[in-house]
């Protein structure tokens, strides 16, 4: 599941990048906006952050290190982070980001979920606020 949904999320932004750079609002594309650039480069760093974040922790698994707020850290932060991401992306397609032919609108569907089961995101506060 891992490998699809970072498939997913980074379909999502190629398909948004290719997206903004061909659509057109007030006599200029989408991308010419600073704002879009900025959105998208956030969601880019954010992207790797996790990543780093999630492979560093899976290896703390591997080796039987990973305590369950490291965990719950993890998937707290991983799957909100997703989640503000599509939301960039689905905010920049506009209208059309509610049309499941779209890559993003897919995306942020099966996202949505990614912040329920495995624990809800409240369910992996209390978890790391029992350790505060």
């Amino acid at each position: 599941m891992r490998s699809a949904l970072r498939q997913s999320s980074k379909r999502a932004l190629e398909h948004t990048l290719d997206y903004v750079k061909d659509r057109k609002a007030f006599n200029q594309t989408v991308w010419n906006f600073q704002n879009t650039k900025f959105k998208l480069a956030d969601v880019k760093v954010q992207a790797l952050a996790v990543r780093l974040m999630v492979d560093h922790y899976l290896s703390e698994h591997v080796r039987q290190c990973l305590k369950l707020e490291e965990a719950a850290v993890v998937k707290l932060y991983a799957t909100g982070a997703l989640g503000k991401a599509l939301d960039d992306m689905v905010q920049l397609h506009g209208d059309y980001s509610y049309m499941l032919e779209y890559p993003v609108a897919c995306a942020f569907a099966d996202a949505r979920v990614m912040r329920i089961y495995g624990g809800t995101s409240e369910v992996m506060r209390d978890l790391v606020s029992r350790k505060l």
